[in-house]
């Protein structure tokens, strides 16, 4: 199979239509993936092989453009990007495919909407996987307004922040629907409180590159989870660590022993 050519499906959740791809043997035990800020199902999840990785070990394999990125529908009102509202959707995805409970695995902002998504229904989430985000999910992860600026910029000439840049670039090169970015970022930061964490009591592995100097601490974050676990993805940062091969192995031993 060419992964790389897998089409997407389309649901709405509330009048809003969210694309996804949904492939691997259809007896497989489901894994949830949640990409994050800017990126899609494919950049994040089939370009580095995970969606091939999970389907060959026999999993049923979902992912979701979030709202407001990929394929998924453009939204410009910063209201319509609570992180609640984007954790209904990957919900939403699961009632609409008729899977009552699966590994759930995000990255970067994905990771934080999968925690939003185990606190909203937890009976759905099997396990958890917070990849490229440790302690910032609960500490922050730095100022996102000058990324927002950038996003809304007349051109990249016009930005000087170099984290904006790199985000502006990116959006520029996936031909991203740049307000709706700017909207998502500006809405969708809101951090999950330690006590919530608590309530967290699924299996969890935190895997964050060891050069990441975005994600904060995977140690720190799992210390305050009942059932959590840290693993580093040694010497990667924060963009290339998502394809990395040890933290692949990782999650499939991770799967293996939380059982469906």
């Amino acid at each position: 199979m060419d992964f790389n050519r897998l089409q997407m499906d389309e649901f709405e959740n509330d009048g809003v239509g969210i694309a996804f791809l949904d492939t691997g043997p259809r007896d497989g035990f489901p894994v949830l993936l949640i990409h994050g800020f800017a990126s899609t199902a494919h950049v994040n999840w089939v370009h580095t092989g995970w969606v091939r990785g999970l389907s060959e070990a026999g999993y049923r394999v979902v992912a979701l453009d979030n709202r407001g990125h990929g394929a998924s529908e453009k939204l410009h009102n910063p209201a319509f990007y609570s992180p609640e509202l984007m954790a209904s959707d990957s919900r939403a995805l699961l009632d609409h495919l008729g899977l009552g409970r699966a590994h759930v695995m995000g990255y970067s902002m994905g990771a934080r909407l999968s925690a939003f998504l185990a606190l909203q229904a937890p009976d759905a989430v099997r396990s958890l996987v917070f990849g490229g985000l440790g302690a910032g999910m609960i500490d922050g992860v730095g100022d996102w307004a000058p990324v927002a600026r950038a996003l809304l910029a007349p051109s990249l000439e016009d930005v000087s922040d170099e984290t904006g840049k790199a985000f502006r670039a990116f959006a520029d090169q996936t031909k991203s629907d740049r307000i709706a970015l700017a909207a998502c970022i500006e809405a969708s930061r809101t951090l999950v409180q330690p006590d919530q964490l608590q309530q967290l009591t699924m299996p969890t592995l935190v895997a964050v590159g060891s050069k990441d100097v975005i994600a904060g601490s995977a140690d720190e974050l799992a210390s305050k989870m009942p059932h959590a676990r840290a693993f580093e993805i040694a010497g990667k940062d924060h963009m290339l660590a998502v394809g990395d091969k040890t933290y692949k192995a990782e999650v499939i031993s991770f799967y293996s022993k939380a059982g469906a």
